[in-house]
Order: structure tokens, then sequence, then C-alpha cells
């Protein structure tokens, strides 16, 4: 649609086209109210219709009009004629960087006023957490005067929502998903290109493309097609600057070839660091010739030395900004266990062996080995379960933790090394850890505290609300801690000793693990390491510096490891150059227990599944498909298998409806949901819920929730989705209805199995073990309860629902099952009443690995 000149758009009247830019056509108007002339970007309507393009045209407005700074362009009004929206903004008189590219490179000095200026715009930019994703020639501007501004806002995204109260608050909504390349070829930074998600460092990255081109009249990134583009930016470095312009000052080279770091923690940091460093070289480049002349006529020797001074400090400095910050990196990996044993829980190591937990949940054991590898050994206790969780300084004692496999609270114990009878201290806890000299440091469900090494004195440290084992640094001045919060975001936190200055030192986001926990300190206290996942299956190992240098960003912690491997467990060694850790391939087997022969037998093949789970007609099953965690259903033989919930929703707990249509399940998030067994959207139906069972009559789910730190029964309505507690349920675990009148739980220590009864609104108790109970099950025609115990000899058995009989089905000792909270229960019952367990065939090994650090 085009404008005639004098055509009216609102109070503005055209005057003149002045041509296509970016998404629409650009007309040159006057505003008879303040009497100036102005610039109006008018989107046609054919493309108004397009929901994508009329986004990014609204979100570019939005954007820009967020922004206030003269290196970014003005925008005045949005409004829309004849249903075209269009953009009012400053009128820009001068060229584009692309023009004045088309007459060749320009002088260094010109080329650093230009990427100064718009690292000043991108700056402020980043500061309202705006990332343009699109900055190339084209959308650089140069007025007549010499200041830059920069255009076309289309792409921007919002990476850190401002306060609310901030008036000046971009409301940008429009985020791009993961996986999705937007952005031009040539200018992208290497994660644009892989899909992932970006930050400002993105636009860093293409902005030290526009400098190269500048000094250099080249593209650093060209080939004859775009993909061939894309994969050199990823693959390939360009020529420096100074090959193709002998001219440009090596500083100068630095800067650029920093910006350009495929790593996006080797760039610059920050927009406002790279104006920094830029503006470094401008006043280096000043004329010694002219300045002496200057100084002369003044008669000021000492003048010119001081100037002299200052520019080879200022010179230093850039030349140190523009060189990309060391990291550490992984020299090599080596495998140190070869038992084939499954391990979990925690990792500690001393200066000669390694201590961690073999067996499954609920028969955990302590175990050790040489730092240089061979055989495994077992330090014997007569503790239940025993869970290392610290190490003395010293090497003289193991911090340790007893009790049920899940449970609002563990008993804590000092464990003598390398023999020795266990020692209790201190109160119930929910985790501990060990400061270097033995004192404690403890959470329970009121806060972390710190004590003496028999647990007497306990002083409180901070409140409780935070998630895993706090680390404590090397000298036991410093702990940190990680918290997950309700926006699906993880903040990790430190404090001194005393629990005084607590802070925040990374989150979640762009670049980062989504999840992270378990954070330790390298024995010197140089760095810290934690262990993170972005898709929930692996974990990786990531380090972050405790210190960073002067004049210097905060860094971003570094990736160490990326795969194939996931460490769930790990410990720094005592020499520093090396990381002692538990690593994982995970695969299961499903298997199905003959009753006749006692063995267990693949079931559909042996599929790596977990939680398998059968429709009351008995010719529907649904299961997880592990370690992704995506849901599944088919038919029991195999056949019609149909995905029913995606990446990067991970699920457990899944259970089908009474009458075969629907699927009720629980995600990691601790949120419960139901959908089709046809597929579809699913729709949740209550946060904080878990481990969903159906009612016989299919109106009701059971659920468990945690609470004020303890876990308690809940019911939801499915028909209107109101929640209800359970009465006096509250320390109670997995609640299965073995009636429409009353539900089976575990007592949340695991001792025992009661039932509640919704008529009498009476508890009674069914069964007990002192080798507590691991996971449990009903059958799906509701005859009997499975369930499995932990301890020195764990063991299925089932319990008749209707007279109270129990009778031990086998002997899981030897069994490696899948038994990961996270992972569902690994017992279930098929729907010929058999149980069925996922047996672990992957690897669990302890591996050295060793880090050159900086």
């Amino acid at each position: 649609m085009a404008l005639a000149s004098g055509t009216k758009l609102g109070q503005y009247q055209i005057l003149a086209p002045l041509g296509a830019g970016g998404m629409g056509e650009v007309y040159r108007a006057r505003d008879p109210q303040l009497g100036r002339d102005v610039a109006i970007k008018v989107l046609p309507s054919a493309l108004s219709r397009d929901p994508d393009r009329l986004r990014r045209f609204e979100q570019e407005a939005r954007a820009a009009a967020a922004l206030n700074h003269p290196n970014i362009l003005a925008v005045y009004q949005m409004g829309t004629h004849d249903g075209s929206p269009y953009l009012v903004s400053e009128l820009l008189e001068g060229s584009t960087l692309r023009d004045l590219l088309l007459r060749g490179p320009v002088p260094a000095r010109k080329a650093i006023d230009y990427a100064m200026q718009t690292a000043h715009g991108l700056a402020a930019a980043h500061e309202k957490g705006i990332v343009h994703r699109d900055l190339k020639p084209e959308n650089v501007f140069v007025t007549k005067d010499g200041r830059v501004k920069i255009l076309d806002f289309g792409l921007a995204k919002l990476i850190d929502q401002p306060h609310a109260s901030d008036p000046g608050s971009p409301t940008l909504t429009g985020g791009t998903e993961p996986g999705v390349v937007l952005g031009t070829a040539g200018y992208m930074s290497p994660e644009q290109v892989r899909g992932e998600t970006t930050d400002n460092r993105t636009d860093l990255f293409a902005l030290g493309a526009i400098l190269y081109e500048l000094l250099t009249g080249k593209r650093a990134f060209h080939k004859p097609t775009s993909a061939e583009t894309m994969a050199a930016i990823l693959n390939e470095e360009p020529p420096s600057a100074s090959q193709i312009a002998p001219a440009t000052p090596p500083a100068l080279q630095k800067v650029v070839q920093r910006c350009l770091e495929k790593n996006p923690a080797q760039r610059f940091h920050s927009a406002s660091d790279l104006a920094f460093a830029l503006e470094a070289l401008s006043d280096a480049g000043t004329s010694p010739t002219s300045a002496f002349v200057a100084r002369e006529r003044r008669k000021s020797y000492w003048w010119i030395a001081a100037a002299a001074a200052v520019v080879l400090v200022v010179i230093a400095i850039a030349v140190w900004l523009a060189r990309p910050p060391a990291v550490p990196v992984i020299e090599s990996v080596v495998q140190l266990t070869n038992d084939g044993q499954v391990k979990a829980g925690s990792i500690e190591a001393d200066s000669s062996r390694i201590y961690f937990n073999e067996g499954p949940a609920g028969s955990f054991r302590i175990a050790q080995v040489s730092i240089t590898g061979g055989q495994t050994g077992e330090i014997q206790t007569n503790l239940l379960n025993p869970q290392i969780t610290g190490i003395t300084g010293d090497g003289s004692s193991m911090l340790v933790l007893s009790g049920a496999s899940v449970a609002s609270s563990y008993s804590m114990w000092m464990v003598p090394l390398p023999v020795g009878e266990p020692r209790r201290v201190g109160p119930p806890v929910r985790d501990a850890n060990l400061f270097p000299d033995g004192r404690l440091l403890y959470r329970d469900n009121s806060g972390l505290y710190s004590a003496n090494p028999d647990g007497s004195n306990p002083r409180k440290v901070a409140l409780s609300d935070y998630d895993g084992v706090p680390g404590i640094s090397s000298d036991g001045k410093k702990f940190t801690f990680h918290q997950y919060r309700d926006s699906d975001s993880w903040v990790a936190y430190e404090a001194a000793s005393d629990g005084t200055g607590l802070r925040s030192i990374f989150k979640s986001g762009a670049g980062l693990p989504t999840a992270f926990c378990c954070t330790r300190w390298t024995h010197d206290g140089k760095y810290r390491v934690f262990r993170g996942t972005s898709d929930g299956n692996r974990w990786d190992l990531w380090a972050y510096p405790d210190r960073w240098q002067f004049f210097r960003s905060q860094p971003l912690p570094v990736r160490l490891t990326n795969g194939p491997l996931s460490y769930t467990s790990f410990a720094t060694s005592r020499t520093g150059d090396q990381i002692f850790a538990v690593g994982v391939l995970r695969r299961g087997e499903l298997q199905l227990y003959d009753m006749k022969t006692h063995r267990f037998l693949p079931f559909l093949g042996g599929i790596s599944a977990v939680d398998p789970t059968f429709s009351r007609d008995g010719q529907w099953m649904t299961y997880q498909a592990y370690p992704e965690h995506t849901l599944w259903r088919c038919r029991v033989d195999g056949s019609e298998r149909l995905q029913l919930t995606y990446a990067p929703m991970l699920i457990d707990f899944a259970r089908i409806s009474p009458d075969g249509t629907q699927v009720a399940f629980s995600d990691h998030e601790g949120r419960t949901y139901v959908t089709s067994m046809q597929g579809g959207a699913p729709r949740k139906l209550a946060d904080h819920a878990s481990a969903p069972d159906w009612s016989p009559d299919g109106s009701l789910l059971a659920v468990v929730s945690f609470e004020d730190n303890v876990f308690v029964s809940k019911v939801i309505d499915v028909r209107t989705g109101s929640v209800s507690t359970v009465p006096e349920s509250k320390r109670t675990l997995g609640p299965w209805f073995d009636s429409q009148d009353s539900i089976i739980v575990t007592a949340d220590d695991q001792s025992k199995i009661v039932r509640y009864n919704f008529k009498t609104r009476q508890w009674s108790d069914l069964v007990s073990s002192p080798d507590k109970f691991v996971n449990w099950a009903m059958t799906p025609d509701m005859k009997y309860f499975v369930y499995s115990t932990g301890g020195n000899n764990p063991t299925a058995y089932r319990l008749r629902v209707s007279n109270g009989v129990v009778e031990s089905i086998g002997s899981l000792k030897n069994l490696h099952s899948v038994d990961e909270v996270e992972s569902g229960p690994s017992l279930s019952a098929s729907a010929d009443d058999s149980i069925l367990v996922t047996r672990d065939i992957g690897t669990q090994e302890v591996y050295a690995l060793t880090v050159k650090w900086p």
C-alpha cells in the first residue's frame, strides 16, 4: 500500500516516500502540532494479517519506545491507518553502515567511534533487559553529524524483566522458543545458529562482526549460502583483521577477536565493558605529535610525561580487557571403579581414599576406593540406609545420615575412618555438611544451623527456604546453597559462616543450566564447582571463580563437561587438580516377575521404561520412557504406541482412569495434570501435588503434597478442581485408592502401611517393617497392594486387600533396579497381578577428572 503525498495519518501529513525499512515502507511526514518533520514506517495491510510480522512490528515499537538514548532511534507514537499499523519516529539524515561499506573499509578511528557509540546504545538496551538479536550494518545508522543510531528492534527479546514499578519497563511478550533460529546469517552468534537461548552477549558477537567489516571491508563470515555461512560461524575463525588491513592496531584486533569468541563466556561480559575498551583505544589514538606541539607552546614537559603515562596505562587496560579470561578445562577423564554396582547419594574424598554410596534406594551401603582406582571395599556399619554427607578436614571421620529413602528427617551419625563405632550427633535433620574443623552445618524444618561437632550449642544462620546440601568453603568461612523459585528459576546464594552477608551469586538463565545444585569449593578456595542440567536427564559439571579480577565484570559459570556421562555426585580432591565424580550412562530394562519360575523376564522386549500402569480392562498401558521421562501409551502387546507428553515436561507417576479414556500424572516440579489417552494438551489440575491415583468411579484423585516441610495426603475432585486434605494425614506418602471410601498410604518414615476410611474417618495399621518400605503400588483389579522393602535383604511382597494377608513374592537383593525418586516407582503391577520392575542395565562408576585451572 503506497501512500500519496498529502495523505493524512492521524495528525501527520505524508510528504514523500523514503524507501523500504525493515518490514515496512518509510515516509517523510510533517507533524504540524510540533512543527517538525518525522519518519513514519507503515506495515502494509497484507503483512499486518501475518501474526508473526505484526508481532515483530509491534515489538519493535515497544522495545524502541522503552529506550531513551541518543544512540537508539527515538520512537514517538504508534497508530493504525486503514488496517495498517504505523510507527512514528525521529527523522534521520545520513547513511547506514551498509551504505558506507559500499565504498570500502573505513579508517580505524571512525570504526572505533561507530562501534563505541553502538556499544553505548546496546548497553542502554541491555540495562532494560532488551537484546536486539538482529544487529547488522543495515540496522546501524550514522547521521550527518556523526551520531550513531541503532534501528529495527523487530527481533528484540526481553531477557530480564525490570521491577514492575519502573515506569520505563518494556513490555515485550513474545519470546523465541528454544531451537528457533532468528537473525541474519553472517552476524548471528553461534548460540543463535544453534537455536539456543541468547542473552546480551549475542549482540556483542554481532557488533564484533560489524567492527571487523568496518576495518577490512569484508564480512567476517560470508559463504555462498546461508547454511554454509552459519556452519562457518560455528566452526571457523575469520582471518585476523590485521591480515587484511595491516594498519589495524594490535589492541583493536584483540577487541575484535574477543567479540567473536565462539564461547559467550569468553566475550566481553557486557556492552559497557566493550564501550570502555573502545574508549580507551580512542583516547590512545590521539596524535602524539600534536599533543607535543601543544605542550611545547606551554613549556610544560611534565604534563607531556604524565599524559604519555596515562596513555600507556589506558592502552594496557584496553589490551587486558580485550584478552578473553582464561577458563578451566578438563584435560582427562579416568574410570576408577568397575564393580557394576548402583551408585547414588553423595561422594567424599580425603588424601588417599574416595568414599561413596552403593546399593538401591533404601539399601545404601558405604563403599570406598583408592584415589588412583582399583578394587572397591565396603565400610561396615549397623546403620539403616547410611547416606554420606560430609567428611572432616583431617579425614578422620565421616558424617552420615540414616533413615528411609524418602523422609522428612534423618538422624546424624559420625563414622570414624577407617573403622570404628558410629556415634549419633545432633537432632533429626533434613540434610547436613561438615566444616573443615568438624563443626556441623545442618538444616531442619525451621532453618539452617551451625553447631559444635557433637551437635551442642546450635546457632541459626539462615532460614530453611532453600534446597540441597549446603556447600562449605575450604577455609570454613563461607557456605553456599541454592533455591528453587516458583517462577521455575534457580538462584545460588552465598553467606559468611555465621549467616551474615547473604547475597545471590548467579541464577539460571541464558547460557546457564535451568537447574543446579551441590556446590563445592576447590581445595585452594579459588573456584566453586556445581552440577547443572538443562533437560532434567543429563547433569554436567560447571565451575565458577570465587573472586573475579579488578575492572572485570562478574563472570558467568563455565561448563566443564558436556556429556555423554551424567554426573550425579562429585567431590574435589585435596590436591586441587582433580574432581572425583559418579558418572552415569542411563539405560533400563522393563521386566516381569514370573511367579512360577521365580525369575524376572523381559517385558515388551525389555524396553527402557519405568512406571508401567494398566487399564482396568487389561487392554492398555502407559509408561515413561527412561531416562527421557516422556509419557507413552500402547496396547499391552506393545502395539499402537502414542507419545502423550513431550520435553521439556518431565513426567512421573502416571495412572490410567477407570474408564480408560484419560491419564493422570505429575511432573518433576510437583504439579498434577490430566490428559487424554488419544493425545492432546495436558490440563493442569493442581500445583504442589504428586503421585495421583484415581478413585474407582474416576471422580477423585489421591495425591501427596509437601507443605510446611512435611508430606500430607490430599484428594482432588477432577470435575471441579477443588482440593481437600485427608484428615490427620501429615507425614504420609503415596496414597492409593483401595476402594471408593478408603486409601492406603505409608508413613513418611516408611516404617508402616496404613489405611484411611473416609466414612468412619479412622486410620488403621495394615503392615509394618523395620527395613522400611521403598516402593508400593495397587494392582489394576485392586485385589492386591504390592510393595518392596529396603535394608540388607530387599524383598517384594503383596498384601491381599480383602483380608490383609501378606505373602512374600521374592528377594530383590541381586536386582539392580531403577529406583530414583524422580523416575517414578520401579515396582508396579501388571494386568494379571504380577509385579513389574525396571532393571538398571546402564553404568554407574566413579571417575577422576583432571582439571587445568587458570
